[in-house]
Parts: structure tokens; sequence; C-alpha cells
């Protein structure tokens, strides 16, 4: 978990959703709301690559990849059965 004073409690995260050609990075909040590193907004990349720089030149070495389908988003898919893997930035 990263400490910072513009949010309390928060976990680094890049987001990968089957079939598209970016990935979101960001950090899921204290509230579970997915949100953009301090006052940024989130953050669109175009490979996981440039995701894992991203969060590096904001001193960050480790993240949750989460991976998911449009079907997930569709179907309402429960925060259970995500696929979150903890990745080296």
């Amino acid at each position: 978990m990263i400490q910072s004073n513009s949010i309390p409690s928060s976990e680094p995260i890049i987001i990968a959703v089957a079939g598209a050609t970016h990935y979101l990075v960001g950090v899921v909040d204290s509230s579970d709301n997915f949100v953009g590193l301090g006052e940024d907004s989130v953050e669109v990349v175009n490979s996981i690559i440039e995701a894992k720089a991203y969060l590096r030149g904001n001193n960050i070495f480790s993240a949750l990849l989460e991976i998911d389908s449009a079907f997930d988003e569709m179907c309402g898919q429960s925060k259970k059965s995500r696929y979150r893997q903890r990745i080296l930035c």
C-alpha cells in the first residue's frame, strides 16, 4: 500500500480489458474507487511496459494487475471473482 496526503490508503493497480488496445493505471482507494495517482486523473497507456514505467516514475515498484473482459462488465462480475495478480514494476 502507498500512503499519500490526498489518498489516505490506496493500492496501485493496472487494469487491462481483453480486446482493448490500452491499459488504465491508477490506484484503488480506501473506498474501493479507481482513481488516479495523487491529484492526477487515471493514466491511459498503450502497453504493460508503459504502465510499469509510469508507476516506477511515481516511485511505485509493485502493483496489482487486473484483467477484465467486456463480458465481466456486462454481467456484473463480483469482486471476488476478479483476476488479480501482484506484479513488480
